[in-house]
């Protein structure tokens, strides 16, 4: 389970509002008493800390308290694409049993409030939720969202061509089982040993199509760079976290300073006492980046955006600038095409 100082994008919120919306509760009743605004869910920049998010899923619980599986369904509303960095490590990935290893070695990084284990029998893989960290009133609620997220995430891999073997709770009412079982075609069982999608062995060993070993790598050191930097201490650390966050290198100074609550004035006086720069700081977090996506097959003009550029000329006259070589010329030199 996370602790009480880690955060989550805003992208991860405005799912759980919008799904909300579509079930008759507004925006104002999901965010009461977290100091939010639809607003600032629209913006990259906003992190959620973890009461913030406890107040939000406590204000959906309580909006809709009859429906049957609603974290079930919460948790079916993710895909890859949501969880920035950490999702396009394990979309690149090799295989389904590969990618969930990644995921759990990187899983501070997910919405996941529950703790993950994989088991292994000789027909079978599975991934097991562990909801015991979880307090009382939440937890079967975020157990069957973390489970209806890894669902999904599961199927959007295979390319829906990968059948779950079966879905297993400890504690399941009828009423939730059967709303499962007409949301995925599978009926879980109810009373099991422990609370697991179970995959054919030989389908989560079969290679993704979305495999690719170089931006693998590139998003690995990503996500343990974002690991580290949610314990680094200072300010200049806490501006990397954001830098680091998904389109985090598209933010402005005032955008940073917006998300510490400082003003832009304070923010610049704070850095310079760390004797660094916001424009040195995000230089840097582009140089890095740039050297590991030219590496991979990943287009110019893809990679222009990803590093928060407008345009592919503006990314190589920074590239000359730090390299004093065209990105085009350090490919090349990386032995693949420009």
């Amino acid at each position: 389970m996370h602790t009480g100082h880690s955060k989550h994008p805003a992208a991860i919120a405005l799912v759980m509002v919008n799904f909300a919306s579509r079930l008759g509760v507004d925006a104002q009743t999901c965010l009461s008493g977290t100091g939010l605004t639809l607003e600032d869910l629209t913006r990259a920049d906003t992190w959620l800390h973890r009461s913030q998010e406890i107040q939000l899923l406590e204000n959906i619980v309580a909006s809709l308290p009859d429906l049957p599986a609603l974290g079930f369904q919460l948790g079916m509303q993710y895909n890859v694409s949501t969880f920035g960095i950490w999702g396009f490590a394990i979309r690149t990935s090799p295989t389904l049993a590969s990618a969930v290893q990644t995921a759990m070695r990187y899983l501070p990084l997910s919405t996941a409030y529950c703790r993950f284990s994989v088991v292994h029998t000789p027909g079978s893989f599975g991934i097991v939720a562990h909801a015991d960290d979880i307090p009382q009133n939440l937890r079967q609620f975020l157990l069957q969202r973390d489970l209806g997220t890894a669902y999904s995430l599961l199927r959007e891999l295979g390319l829906n061509g990968v059948p779950v073997q079966s879905l297993e709770f400890e504690h399941l009412s009828n009423r939730d089982a059967q709303h499962i079982e007409e949301l995925t075609g599978v009926h879980p069982l109810q009373s099991a040993l422990h609370n697991a999608i179970m995959l054919d062995r030989r389908n989560a060993e079969l290679q993704l199509p979305t495999y690719d070993p170089h931006l693998l790598r590139v998003f690995e050191d990503q996500c343990t760079q974002q690991l580290r930097q949610r314990q680094a201490e200072g300010v200049a650390g806490q501006v990397r976290q954001i830098l680091l966050g998904p389109f985090g290198l598209v933010s402005t100074l005032e955008d940073v300073a917006r998300t510490l609550s400082l003003s832009p004035r304070s923010l610049r006086r704070r850095l310079s006492e760390e004797n660094v720069s916001f424009s040195e700081l995000i230089d840097v977090e582009r140089r890095q980046l740039a050297k590991k996506l030219l590496a991979t097959q990943m287009k110019m003009d893809e990679i222009a955006l990803h590093l928060g550029y407008g345009d592919t000329a503006s990314f190589t006259r920074a590239f000359r600038r730090w390299f004093n070589a065209s990105p085009g010329e350090y490919r090349r030199s990386c032995g693949l095409k420009a």
